[in-house]
């Protein structure tokens, strides 16, 4: 079965760093692209980021986009998400997402969440 295990979360202080980590099993980790989804408290849902697996092209929401960086280790079948410069605004469950592949939108497994608390 599909497992989505994401790590690394935790509290971190304005401005700081946290790389967070999510581990595939399941299927072809290089057939689909990964994405990263996180929900602050009170909100809705908010993608962040994706990753094409076998060729690591990245595609970044405007509200991340030259402050995280996402990317794959595909011999390890997991994906990352180095985030810097971290802001109050980014507290939040962050989710790793398997996307639907080919040209389909959307995600049909999601992990459990990592809670990440940005607060001095």
């Amino acid at each position: 079965e599909v497992q989505l295990v994401e790590s690394g979360g935790g509290l971190v202080q304005p401005g700081g760093s946290l790389r967070l980590s999510c581990a595939a099993s399941g299927f072809t980790f290089v057939d689909y692209a990964m994405s990263w989804v996180r929900q602050a408290p009170g909100k809705g849902l908010e993608w962040m980021s994706s990753i094409y697996t076998h060729i690591s092209n990245p595609y970044y929401a405007d509200s991340v986009k030259g402050r995280f960086t996402i990317s794959t280790d595909n011999a390890k079948n997991t994906v990352y998400l180095q985030m810097n410069s971290l802001k109050s605004e980014d507290t939040a469950v962050y989710y790793c997402a398997k996307d639907l592949g080919g040209d389909s939108k959307g995600w049909d497994y999601w992990g459990k969440g990592t809670l990440v608390t940005v607060s001095s």
